[in-house]
């Protein structure tokens, strides 16, 4: 999250570490897809990375077609990302049925929402409005955070209960993820 925020000020700002922020954005990417990797297997990390890293590309796509005010092509790229979105919670669905497709896609169109508002703000220099909506995306970034968790957890403790030799009363928060969980960081963070 901390990494979108610092590739937008960059970015909208013409400023000279915009691509050291873009390549920790695209980090952040992988360390996401390394975390679902663990839990789901290779390939699962490898195509959430794939579908995260297109994510970051295509805000860049916006953020640069919004700085030239090529409205055309800021529409191109907004359609790209809700589709790409859609893709994200697609993925996401299947890995785990505690994670409702429906859910999945509102909360991601709810997270583009939030950064694009973030955007806009700053390329308008409405400073207060950029505050706000940072302050958006964070609690929401959160709120998702803990939703995915909450969800794999309980996934955990059905599967561990549910797995022959494992008593039902068996410690189910050693698979639990999350801030807590030893996973890192970057597998509760979508941005």
């Amino acid at each position: 999250m901390w990494c979108g925020r610092d590739y937008i000020i960059a970015a909208v700002g013409d400023q000279p570490d915009a691509q050291a922020a873009a390549a920790r954005l695209m980090k952040n990417q992988d360390d996401i897809g390394q975390a679902v990797a663990l839990v789901y297997g290779a390939a699962a990390g490898q195509q959430m990375t794939s579908l995260l890293k297109d994510h970051i590309t295509i805000a860049v796509e916006l953020i640069n077609a919004a700085k030239a005010g090529d409205k055309a092509a800021q529409q191109q790229a907004d359609g790209k990302w809700h589709q790409n979105a859609t893709q994200i919670a697609d993925f996401l669905s299947k890995a785990n049925p505690n994670w409702p497709r429906a859910t999945l896609v509102e909360m991601m169109n709810k997270h583009l929402s939030t950064t694009t508002d973030e955007v806009v703000a700053r390329l308008t220099k409405n400073w207060d409005a950029d505050v706000r909506a940072f302050d958006a995306v964070y609690d929401h970034i959160l709120m998702m955070a803990d939703a995915l968790s909450e969800a794999s957890s309980s996934s955990f403790r059905k599967n561990s209960a549910e797995r022959p030799g494992r008593p039902a009363s068996a410690d189910a928060t050693s698979r639990q993820t999350g801030p807590r969980s030893g996973l890192p960081e970057a597998a509760i963070s979508l941005a």
